[in-house]
């Protein structure tokens, strides 16, 4: 049998795979050293500054009460020209709030305060002659009162003053009852002076349109806004015992031969009368808000208005 040589085959050669082609080439990548700056010092780096911290606006004579509040008011409507609300200064020692609420607060007072004034404004432009005048009512060779228009001066003001008393003394409203019996009530004196004014023969008349659209705001007003009445309430029975006396005091020297009317009688000092009103009004006032306090500044303007054509009845 013959041998069988086996030979090995040759072995395949080895296949070199071919290169990815995600395989990036070789870069001769110079490393170089980089110098980071130095930081500043603390000092010099640039912080936030701290949030400047707001107070409230605060009107003239607020700390004092929303009568004195009421004052200035009347004062600027006087003489505008040396007494504004934009001119006084601001008072000290106002409450502070969180920032949030300080800004909502601030911006709404804001627009308050623009309203106001814009519309106190207006209201001088339109009575510049006509609001508070009681105190400063004689012109020189024109102020001639007679007695018929001093008898309608009274009408219309025992109906104002019928009114407020009435509203004070009727309502239920917690607010009024401060106020009941205070002294200062003119209603039932001004009768007494109308009875005598007819005994002499003169004719009562019935109650002018500015008596009687004054009475009927008022009568709306007391329902719908305590604030805003009492501010009515006040400046009433303050125009009267400051302006109104000396109103009446011309009037008796001039026409009635010196007699004291019983409208300007009091059983006692009127003057603590009317501070006795005022401290309970401020006392009342610090529960209010100061959308209520500014809305008190307006209606003083009103009150003024109302008032000032009441007492023009005189010389008409």
């Amino acid at each position: 049998m013959p041998l069988v040589v086996l030979v090995p085959s040759a072995a395949a050669p080895l296949r070199r795979p071919p290169p990815s082609r995600f395989v990036h080439p070789r870069r001769n990548l110079a490393l170089t050293r980089t110098r980071c700056a130095p930081s500043p010092p603390a000092e010099a780096q640039s912080v936030k500054p701290p949030r400047p911290r707001r107070y409230p606006k605060q009107f003239p004579g607020e700390v004092v009460g929303v009568a004195e509040e009421m004052r200035f008011v009347a004062m600027r409507l006087r003489n505008p020209k040396k007494t504004t609300l934009k001119d006084a200064k601001r008072s000290e020692g106002a409450a502070e709030d969180d920032e949030s609420e300080e800004d909502d607060h601030e911006v709404k007072e804001q627009e308050d305060n623009s309203e106001l004034e814009e519309e106190e404004e207006e209201d001088e432009e339109e009575d510049n002659h006509e609001v508070a005048e009681e105190g400063d009512s004689e012109v020189e060779g024109e102020w001639m009162p007679s007695i018929e228009g001093f008898v309608r001066y009274l009408v219309d003001s025992k109906l104002v003053f019928d009114t407020v008393e009435r509203v004070v003394a009727g309502s239920t409203d917690v607010a009024y009852v401060y106020f009941r019996k205070g002294g200062l009530e003119r209603s039932a004196s001004i009768e007494k002076d109308l009875e005598w004014f007819r005994e002499q023969g003169f004719e009562i008349p019935e109650p002018s349109t500015h008596g009687s659209n004054y009475a009927a705001y008022l009568s709306e007003l007391a329902g719908s806004n305590a604030p805003a009445f009492l501010s009515h309430y006040y400046n009433i029975y303050f125009s009267h015992t400051t302006g109104g006396l000396a109103i009446g005091k011309k009037i008796c020297d001039k026409i009635l031969e010196g007699r004291v009317l019983e409208f300007y009688k009091w059983d006692t000092d009127a003057e603590l009368l009317l501070k006795d009103a005022r401290e309970k009004l401020n006392e009342l006032s610090k529960h209010w808000s100061r959308k209520d306090r500014n809305l008190c500044l307006k209606e003083t303007a009103k009150c003024f208005q109302y008032m000032g054509r009441i007492v023009r009845l005189i010389i008409s």
